[in-house]
């Protein structure tokens, strides 16, 4: 797949703000600051197409991008943020809740972990929730240029064991930066929109 048109068609605290589910749509979740924006632009080949922001916790909202006309990628509010008041936290929780919920269009969601780091207990409620919607499958493993190669499996290990990952389920180590783990990503979703 070559994504040639990326558009911001909706931002979205309520569901009647979504665009109309007349589309497949595969979402991307995960920590404040996990890089969830500069993977998005990775994704879509441009430069600031998602705000990529010096201080974690920006995306309050739920942005669709509609991609070459065909499909959308859906950015969701990031969880885990320390600074953010707990009345906010629990207002994402609601409104990814209740995208989960209630979109016919939606595939899969793309939960994002740091490489670097053990998932969290909000990385692993999140993987259980996502399991509870059925969309468990698919983990992005970013920031992979910041650690060596021989690491890079051992930290796979870990966020596999860490999540409780199925022996079917992937984890894809991405590097923004440089480019690392981008084919394969754009390879499982390509086979998505074509399962469907």
């Amino acid at each position: 797949m070559i994504i040639k048109k990326a558009d911001l068609v909706a931002v979205a605290v309520k569901k009647s703000q979504y665009p109309e589910d007349n589309k497949k749509e595969i979402a991307f979740a995960g920590r404040s600051n996990v890089g969830k924006s500069s993977l998005l632009n990775l994704l879509v080949n441009r430069k600031n197409l998602a705000r990529v922001s010096g201080s974690p916790g920006k995306t309050r909202t739920i942005n669709f991008y509609e991609i070459n006309d065909e499909f959308r990628i859906v950015d969701l509010p990031g969880y885990g943020y320390a600074k953010v008041s707990k009345s906010v936290t629990e207002g994402w929780g609601d409104m990814i809740e209740a995208y989960l919920a209630g979109r016919h269009g939606l595939l899969k969601v793309v939960q994002l972990v740091d490489i670097r780091h053990t998932p969290s207990a909000q990385d692993v409620q999140m993987y259980e929730w996502l399991k509870h919607y059925g969309f468990d499958g698919i983990v992005v493993a970013t920031k992979a240029d910041k650690i060596s190669r021989n690491e890079m499996t051992k930290c796979v290990s870990d966020i596999r064991k860490t999540l409780g990952l199925a022996p079917e389920d992937k984890v894809i180590p991405i590097s923004s930066l440089k480019r690392t783990g981008y084919d394969k990503l754009m390879e499982e979703l390509d086979r998505l929109l074509e399962e469907v």
